[in-house]
């Protein structure tokens, strides 16, 4: 695995947890499913964007955004 995948890899990880923190009724495959059919995911994945260099907080503002909203920023 490249360090950039493996990045990617532990910031969807810290997503679903930062998830499962704000609703403690979420399960870990609920938390990933959320996270992986994000538009914030399809996001991260892009190089260009370069988000999986920021911090998970950072990035979890994105995610609950979109959540909240339907839409990114």
């Amino acid at each position: 695995m490249s360090e950039k995948e493996e990045m990617k890899s532990d910031m969807v990880r810290d997503l679903a947890s930062l998830l499962m923190d704000r609703d403690p009724g979420l399960s870990m495959d609920q938390a990933l499913g959320m996270v992986f059919n994000s538009e914030t995911y399809q996001k991260l994945l892009e190089d260009k964007t370069r988000l999986y260099y920021q911090s998970a907080g950072y990035v979890f503002s994105y995610l609950q955004q979109e959540l909240e909203t339907g839409k990114i920023g």
